[in-house]
């Protein structure tokens, strides 16, 4: 039932350990990176950010000031200029502090290669992306 809205920010999954912020096909990584959290005893939220431009500011910022929540971006995009520091421009602007981390493409020329391999390679695969929350909490 999910409806696209200009700069309007959507909790698909709710949860009380970990908020994914999340763009493009990178939301449906992270649900289902929440479902395999969840068999491992963690609750995930997803929180999905159709549009960095307008960025829903509000509903980012009452979602990760909600208390002893990791807050975790993830996008299919390099570590500079995106979702993630967008993300964290708001927080601290704003004073929000909780625990931030980024899931990302790293800033530097990138290997070519089928798109799976290339996923696993740079740690934005859904197993990647389990395996890093899992450290992190």
């Amino acid at each position: 039932d999910y409806k696209f809205e200009l700069g309007k920010a959507k909790l698909l999954r709710d949860g009380t350990d970990a908020l994914i912020i999340a763009s493009g096909f990178m939301t449906m990584r992270a649900l289902d990176a929440a479902v395999e959290l969840g068999e491992q005893g963690i609750s995930a939220a997803v929180l999905h950010c159709p549009t960095i431009k307008p960025l829903d500011t509000g509903t980012i910022l009452a979602e990760a000031r909600r208390a002893g929540r990791l807050v975790v971006t993830a996008e299919n995009h390099t570590c500079i200029g995106g979702l993630g520091e967008a993300v964290a421009a708001t927080l601290l602007s704003n004073g929000a502090t909780p625990a931030f981390r980024m899931i990302s493409l790293p800033d530097q020329f990138l290997d070519a290669g089928a798109l799976p391999t290339l996923h696993e390679r740079y740690g934005i695969s859904t197993k990647s992306m389990v395996q890093k929350i899992r450290s992190w909490l």
